[in-house]
């Protein structure tokens, strides 16, 4: 490939390391690349609050698409440039369908306001006893009929013990034109965006006022939820540790993100 216009890079498993930080190397060779001229975007499926730890850690506040695609963010501003959501009606479909197929199912949706931090809009909204995935201290656990009555981003349809793989290979029978499945943890948790959303179609969104197009675009990623990226990049680069599907999707395979794998690809352009 040659010298890439635009980096667009999933964040945990991807970008970061497993305690969760920039190593000092991909930091350089980062910005590096965006003092060079490169555009640098995060293609993460974190809400935009969960977006400023990273953009500490960087040293610097890139576009973000957040939320596997439906959100596009600016750190720089704390603002939300766009956003698209499922509507109420989707909403009711999905969890309706969610809770027959994959019985003690639980519910929760995000939502957004004008910024990562509005507190006029509650984020995190969950069903009662919605067992998470990993820490969330932003949680409003309100009933079912609340959680259903307005639009969200992204819905997670939760089954504790459960592999996300075999939840997505039963909900993929029954779930169509409501939403588009997928997934970046394999411990019980699917996530449901807009039809027709994913981190390529936010990472496009990006782009396109720069005059960059999929060709001039290199992409990391280690789940399903960056296959869409993968493929639509010029160049699609999966993590060492990525999921077997995603090591598919990708023109080629780096070393893991607790090996500098990023880095390492981008050290043939900047270094």
């Amino acid at each position: 490939m040659t010298l890439p216009a635009l980096i667009a890079t999933d964040v945990d498993g991807t970008l970061l390391d497993d305690d969760e930080k920039v190593s000092p190397r991909t930091r350089s060779v980062v910005r590096a690349a965006v003092e060079a001229g490169a555009q640098f975007v995060l293609a993460t499926g974190r809400p935009p609050r969960w977006v400023q730890p990273v953009v500490d850690d960087l040293g610097f506040a890139p576009m973000a698409v957040c939320a596997n695609g439906a959100v596009i963010y600016d750190p720089s501003i704390d603002r939300i440039v766009s956003a698209r959501t499922l509507s109420a009606d989707d909403l009711a479909e999905l969890a309706e369908i969610a809770t027959r197929v994959i019985p003690g199912a639980g519910l929760a949706v995000e939502r957004v306001g004008d910024s990562a931090h509005d507190a006029a809009t509650p984020q995190f909204v969950s069903s009662p006893g919605y067992e998470h995935a990993w820490l969330n201290p932003d949680n409003t656990e309100v009933s079912v009929e609340d959680l259903l009555s307005a639009p969200a981003i992204k819905l997670l349809i939760r089954k504790a013990g459960a592999r996300s793989s075999d939840m997505a290979a039963e909900l993929v029978k029954h779930i169509g034109t409501q939403g588009d499945i997928t997934y970046s943890t394999n411990n019980g948790l699917i996530e449901v965006v807009p039809l027709g959303i994913s981190k390529a179609t936010g990472v496009e969104e990006v782009a396109r006022p720069h005059g960059i197009g999929a060709g001039d675009v290199v992409a990391f990623g280690d789940m399903p939820n960056d296959i869409p990226m993968l493929r639509w990049a010029g160049h699609g680069v999966a993590m060492g540790n990525a999921h077997p599907e995603a090591v598919e999707a990708a023109d080629e395979v780096t070393a893991p993100n607790t090996e500098d794998g990023l880095a390492r690809v981008l050290e043939r352009w900047w270094m």
